[in-house]
């Protein structure tokens, strides 16, 4: 047996429990993040206009739906970060686990703008719908969204430089991961859910299932990382034994 077949097998830093727990705290964030996402959209899908997500759904939302979904992406971002910063254990060396890691931390607050920048402008549209400004409350939502749409590509580019950097390093023989893992990244998995979204027909589910797009394949992610760490603890066991 090669060297370093014997390291990936038997390589302690993520065959303990603590990584089994981060994982665990990511699907969690998943789940926080998500649910805000379809608590924001959760409704009737028709719309006017440009935005698609400025729907009669969005209009109709309650307040405490918009606040609960902002709440939970401060418990939702604390568990992401959890994971994130634990399953840099993957990678093989200490210089690529330094990078995976600057570029995670540049990453985290932009899901937080994100959040907040969509929230206020569903709450602004919803408020003037609810209380006799429905004339206003398009053009001020779109107005709104146009004045700060640069915060979507700039917070993009933040967020997504550290999964194309860790589908590289899988895909390279860079971590301890089968190079075949690399199919498991968020962003390919977006790209698969965001071909499903198009073939579902449109209704409350496909809304807010498209809105938790991210959340979804970062908990698919996570998911297939907990499994492949689990399985690779029991082949570790059954060799020791």
């Amino acid at each position: 047996m090669k060297p370093e077949h014997k390291k990936r097998i038997h390589d302690p830093e993520f065959e303990r429990k603590p990584m089994t727990a981060a994982l665990l705290c990511g699907m969690a964030g998943c789940l926080c993040f998500g649910a805000g996402d379809w608590l924001m959209l959760w409704g009737d899908p028709a719309y006017l206009g440009s935005l698609r997500w400025l729907t009669e759904g969005a209009a109709e939302i309650a307040p405490w739906r918009n606040g609960l979904a902002m709440a939970l992406a401060f418990p939702g971002i604390l568990l992401y970060a959890t994971a994130l910063f634990s399953i840099e254990k993957f990678l093989h060396r200490e210089k690529h686990r330094r990078i995976y890691c600057c570029l995670t931390a540049a990453g985290l607050l932009p899901w937080l703008c994100l959040h907040l920048f969509y929230i206020m402008i569903l709450y602004l549209f919803a408020w003037l719908r609810q209380n006799g400004w429905e004339q206003a409350a398009f053009p001020a939502a779109q107005a709104l969204y146009g004045h700060l749409s640069w915060v979507v590509p700039l917070s993009e580019a933040l967020m997504l430089p550290p999964y194309g950097y860790w589908f590289w390093a899988v895909a390279s023989d860079k971590t301890y991961l089968p190079r075949k893992l690399a199919a498991a990244n968020p962003l390919l998995l977006f790209m698969a859910l965001r071909l499903l979204t198009v073939c579902l027909p449109q209704s409350s589910f496909q809304i807010a299932f498209t809105n938790g797009l991210m959340s979804e394949s970062m908990l698919l992610w996570f998911a297939a990382l907990l499994i492949w760490a689990q399985n690779r603890k029991r082949c570790t066991s059954q060799v020791d034994r």
